[in-house]
Formats: structure tokens, C-alpha cells, sequence
């Protein structure tokens, strides 16, 4: 079976996911007049309210610091083109790799990944069966209940494959809980290969958007990053063409030819991996090892770089006080409204402690870092109305 890496002509390949072919939706409606369920699905994610409040939801650096630095929906809206890009070429269903990038942050906490690690841990005593909190999870349960736009159901309401390629992680215990997206992991099988390449579209962008926002902050240095075999290629060939470069678009041109590499390694491996194991079905994909890959060489360059900007950005020690207070604000906020439930809006007050765990969880994984740092003043600082 040979794979074609030239763009493609329009046609979805057998191995892609076919919008006619889904597995369906948890609530029967109507099919889609004039786009396919697919499409219907990347429509309902962008007009969400999730969605809008990516806007303004930390990525590396809190809302506020600059206005140049990512957000959680433009780092969304990257992910989204590198995996409608790559799917075009490889001919899978662009519509379902778009939708699933566009929904996979949608559960994020505000203040980033210190966000969601400290809910985690004020969730993990009140909610043990469910594992904590993951913004994975959450995102499957934004999208199949906490959005109230439409009269007939609950949530979303998205076909199944868009469901399942949200859901990247999982545990055991969780799946067992989550019925037909809670399968894979259970059988061990693979999602659609959509859904394998918004996973690592998603690391393809916040490698690299990352190294530009460190860059632009002044925690991390050009010198420093001329350590990183990688950037150093890249970058010293930047320079080659164009010695009289200044440095900032050396750096933005360094960072495009990076993830250039990436895309192309991705499509060629990505080819040659399904060339080999010649799934004919979606079904195919499912029972095959995972199939959207980098080569063993680009692999190992790529976690060189995120084990360097976990050491020298998510680590930096000004990055770690801020993110220090942004736990503390995510701490005092659950213990707050778990002490005094009529601190919070009718709608999240419960009768019982775990659904009230619960209901606080989804209140607070869906501020803004703005709205949370507010209600945490409103809350803790007298004369705050």
C-alpha cells in the first residue's frame, strides 16, 4: 500500500474517518443539511462558551504580562491548522482533525498546567473514584454536559469520533465509567487517526510557541537555546542565508523552519507507517499499533527540547512564583466554597460532599485567570464587593 505525501485531491482516504460511517451521537437529532456531522461538530465547539473563554486562559504566562504572549485559544487555533495541514496531505478527514483540535483544551484550568494541578489535589480526597481532576476529562464533560446552549439535550452533543479524540489520557478506573469512549482504553485499541494527529499537532505548537514566548519574555536566552541541537541547526542556518538578519526574525524564522521540520517529518513517517501495516478502515486504524509518528530521530530531538524548556522555562524561578500564586488562588478558591457552599452561584450548590466537590471543580475550571484572581479578591481581601 503506498501513501501519497503530495497534497491531496480533495478525496479522504479508506483509513479516514468517514462523517457518514460515525458511530453517532449520544442524543438522536436531525443530520446536518449542508455540511457534513463533522463539520456541525468544529461549528458547535467555536460558538461554545468554553471556547470564547480560551481567550483568556493562560498558556505559559498569565493573561495580563503581554498582549504577544499565547493564550489558550490562540495556542487551540495553532494546533488546528498545523492538523488540518498535515491531514490534507495525508488525506484524512480534515473536518474531524480541525474539531478535535479545537476542543482539546477546552476543560483547562485557568493559570495553565499549576491550575490544573492544584485542583487535582484538592479534588483527589473528595472524589477518588473518579480520579481527581484532568482537563481531558473535563473537556469530554464540557462538551457532553456543562455547555447549556441547546433546548433538546445537554452539552454538545458531538459525534462519537470527535468525543473520543478529545480524550487523550485516561485511567482504567475512569474508562470504565465513560461507556462507548471509555472502550479504547480498556481494549487497548487506538483512536481514529485524526485524533492521533491533533495529539501531537498540539505538541507540535507548544514546543515551538514556547521557545517564542520564552524568547520574547527574556527567561530564556538565544545562548541558551543555541544549546539545543535543534534550534541550533536551524537557527545557524537562518543565519547562513541571511547574515544581515536582525535577531528577532531570525528567531521567528528559526522557530517556522523548526516546525517545518516537524509537519514533514510527521507526514512522511506518518505515510510510512500506514504504507506498512495497510489499514483498509477506521476499524483497521483502531486494532493497528499507533500510526502518526515522528521518526526515531526527530522523536528524540523533540523531547530534548521539552525536557529543555522544562528545566529552563516551566521551572524558571519567576515563572515558579507566579505559578505558585496562581495555585494558591485555585487552593483557597475549592476550600472556600467547600467550607461555605453559599459562597457560590445557586446553579454549582449541592446537597452531598462529592457532587459538591464536583460542581466546585467545574466552577473553577471554567474562570478565566482574570475571573478567578477577581473572585479570589471578592472572596479574602475586605472592602472587595
Amino acid at each position: 500500500m503506498t501513501v501519497s505525501v503530495a497534497p491531496s485531491s480533495g478525496r479522504d482516504a479508506p483509513y479516514a474517518a468517514d462523517p457518514l460511517a460515525s458511530r453517532g451521537r449520544r442524543h438522536a437529532e436531525p443530520g446536518p443539511q449542508g455540511r457534513s456531522h463533522f463539520q456541525r461538530d468544529r461549528d458547535r465547539i467555536i460558538h461554545a462558551n468554553a471556547f470564547r473563554r480560551l481567550e483568556y486562559k493562560t498558556q505559559v504566562f498569565i493573561n495580563h504580562e503581554g498582549d504577544l504572549f499565547r493564550t489558550r485559544l490562540t495556542h487551540t487555533l495553532e494546533v488546528a491548522q498545523i492538523a488540518r495541514s498535515v491531514a490534507r496531505t495525508l488525506r484524512l478527514n480534515e473536518d474531524l482533525a480541525e474539531a478535535i483540535s479545537l476542543a482539546h483544551d477546552l476543560g483547562h484550568t485557568p493559570f495553565g498546567h499549576a491550575g490544573q494541578d492544584e485542583l487535582h489535589a484538592c479534588m483527589r480526597d473528595h472524589a477518588p473514584d473518579a480520579g481527581g481532576f484532568e482537563h481531558n476529562f473535563q473537556s469530554l464533560r464540557i462538551v457532553d454536559e456543562l455547555e447549556e446552549r441547546y433546548a433538546a439535550f445537554d452539552g454538545l452533543n458531538l459525534c462519537f469520533e470527535t468525543r473520543e479524540g478529545i480524550l487523550k489520557h485516561c485511567s482504567l478506573e475512569r474508562a470504565r465509567t465513560l461507556g462507548d469512549v471509555g472502550e479504547r482504553f480498556i481494549n487497548r485499541t487506538q483512536p481514529s487517526l485524526e485524533a492521533q494527529l491533533a495529539n501531537l499537532s498540539d505538541e507540535i505548537a507548544y514546543n515551538n510557541h514556547d521557545i517564542d514566548d520564552g524568547l520574547r519574555s527574556g527567561l530564556i536566552t538565544l545562548a541558551q537555546m543555541r544549546d539545543v541541537p535543534f534550534f541550533a541547526r536551524h537557527h545557524a542556518e537562518v543565519l547562513r542565508l541571511y547574515p544581515q538578519v536582525t535577531e528577532r526574525r531570525a528567531i521567528t524564522e528559526t522557530i517556522r523552519r523548526m516546525i517545518n521540520t516537524l509537519i514533514v517529518d510527521l507526514t512522511h513517517t506518518t505515510a510510512a507507517r500506514i504504507s506498512v501495516y495497510g489499514p483498509r478502515s477506521i476499524d483497521e486504524v483502531r486494532s493497528s499499533p499507533p500510526l502518526v509518528a515522528f521518526s526515531d530521530g526527530v522523536r528524540a530531538e523533540a523531547d530534548e527540547l521539552k525536557v529543555f524548556l522544562r528545566d529552563k522555562l516551566y521551572r524558571h524561578y519567576q515563572v515558579t512564583r507566579v505559578m505558585n500564586k496562581a495555585k494558591r488562588v485555585v487552593r483557597e478558591l475549592f476550600q472556600a466554597f467547600l467550607d461555605e457552599p453559599r459562597l457560590l452561584p445557586p446553579q454549582y450548590q449541592r446537597n452531598d460532599d462529592n457532587t459538591q466537590a464536583r460542581a466546585i471543580a467545574d466552577y473553577i475550571a471554567g474562570m478565566t485567570d482574570r475571573y478567578a484572581i477577581r473572585e479570589h479578591r471578592k472572596l479574602f481581601l475586605v472592602g472587595e464587593d
